[in-house]
């Protein structure tokens, strides 16, 4: 699916993009808030300034994705790959982040349960 029919799906009231090939695709600056993205692939995505609020990310491939000043408040990332993934300034406030995947091999959330 191209960017331009997921915004436009999006704005039409669908939620439900699960699986879907968005690698190296550009959504800055986007609403994709409540969005069902599991299991979407988002390799070196630009998702600066995104609002990602309450999307489900469960199993979504982050990596390398740009996440700087996204908005991932209460987003499920349950088990998502955010192998070189860039977070400055992201809000993950109230995000679920358990068994996620990082370059270091942590496979739980243990490097940010700190995170206010």
């Amino acid at each position: 699916m191209k960017i331009n029919e997921l915004l436009s799906r999006y704005a039409a009231g669908q939620r439900d993009f699960r699986n879907l090939n968005l690698m190296a695709a550009n959504l800055r600056n986007t609403n994709l808030s409540g969005a069902n993205l599991s299991g979407a692939n988002l390799t070196k995505a630009n998702l600066t300034r995104t609002n990602l609020t309450r999307a489900n990310l469960t199993g979504a491939v982050l990596s390398g994705a740009d996440l700087t000043e996204t908005n991932l408040t209460q987003a499920n990332l349950t088990n998502a790959n955010l192998g070189d993934a860039n977070l400055s300034l992201a809000n993950i406030r109230g995000a679920i982040i358990r068994q996620i995947k990082l370059d270091d091999g942590l496979n739980d959330s243990v490097a940010l349960n700190n995170v206010p």
